[in-house]
């Protein structure tokens, strides 16, 4: 099985790495000085479980992979866009493509049925390019529970991989994800077909759209903003927010709002990947996080007062910063 990581910073280096390990044919697509390391030393990988370097197929041109079984994006939402020309040559007749980001997808109305079925979000494909060159037809929904770093160039630090569920836009266990999750949990990872991945998505997204903005805006840590009445008030307020617009929608919360905050606390003093981009210059995913549930919302005609507030200021925030430029 051909699978190309597209991304291969620290989750996706992550998972390229234990997948080649169980025998799939992968092929990394990173750049600079993280993949000149990888050619030169293979990657390595520091994980609770230990330490290993491994020999993988590594490029900045996928011409050179040729088409794939699946294509797994694990790079920011931000950086799409300037992929879709690049992305093509790995695209074959049947070749599926993970979405492995946070927030809400580009493909999210495809298949789901209801008012907006078919639906092209604005914040997310301003343009439709997504939706041309990236067709929701070919894509399966991944969630991610992990976390990890590049600690050096080649060098990927895991301190939590703990679920990835997988699938299909219409909910069917069709060949394409059994295949990816047999594959995936021969590689040890605790991946089950979600048959209602968008459920995965919305839970994820509580924890996203809240800790995230607030972390910039405060500078605070995972732990620190639960721990602290004022902000966990404030995200408490916006989860609330965010559950009537995804119920609306259809979307079944297995979790409550209590729950999710005690369970984002547990991580302890970690930053935000908002944070980390900020602290970094680079481009933050304010509209995939943040700005879809706020339009969702005005289709739905639910109101959203927080997250409009706290998107206001953190769009500001990040202006100054040079790291956002907003839909």
């Amino acid at each position: 099985m051909k699978i190309c990581i597209y991304g291969a910073g620290a989750i996706g280096g992550h998972l390229g790495g234990v997948l080649a390990q169980a025998g799939a044919e992968v092929t990394l697509i990173a750049r600079g000085p993280h993949l000149e390391a990888i050619r030169d030393r293979g990657l390595k990988l520091i994980a609770p479980d230990g330490e290993r370097v491994l020999r993988l197929a590594a490029t900045d041109d996928p011409a050179a992979a040729g088409p794939q079984d699946y294509v797994i994006l694990a790079l920011k939402v931000t950086s799409l866009p300037a992929i879709t020309d690049a992305i093509q040559p790995l695209l074959g007749p049947e070749t599926a493509i993970v979405s492995a980001q946070n927030g809400l997808p580009w493909w999210y109305f495809h298949r789901h049925g209801g008012q907006l079925e078919g639906h092209r979000l604005k914040s997310l494909d301003p343009e439709g390019a997504l939706w041309r060159h990236l067709p929701p037809e070919r894509c399966l929904g991944c969630v991610l529970y992990a976390a990890a770093e590049i600690t050096e160039p080649g060098v990927v630090t895991v301190s939590l991989a703990h679920r990835f569920p997988l699938g299909e836009p219409d909910g069917s266990r069709s060949q394409r994800v059994q295949v990816l999750a047999e594959v995936m949990a021969a590689a040890g990872l605790d991946a089950p077909i979600s048959e209602r991945i968008r459920d995965d998505i919305w839970v994820k997204l509580l924890g996203n759209l809240t800790f995230n903005p607030i972390s910039v805006l405060t500078q605070g840590t995972m732990s620190g903003l639960a721990q602290d009445p004022g902000t966990r008030a404030v995200m408490r307020d916006m989860m609330a927010e965010t559950m009537r617009v995804g119920e609306a929608l259809g979307v079944r919360f297995d979790t409550k709002i209590e729950e999710r905050l005690q369970a984002a606390e547990r991580i302890g003093p970690f930053k935000t990947s908002m944070l980390q981009d900020l602290e970094r210059g680079g481009r933050m995913e304010i509209d995939a996080l943040v700005t879809a549930v706020a339009e969702i919302g005005d289709l739905l005609e639910i109101d959203t007062p927080l997250i409009d507030t706290v998107r206001a200021l953190v769009v500001h925030r990040a202006r100054l910063a040079g790291c956002h430029t907003p839909a």
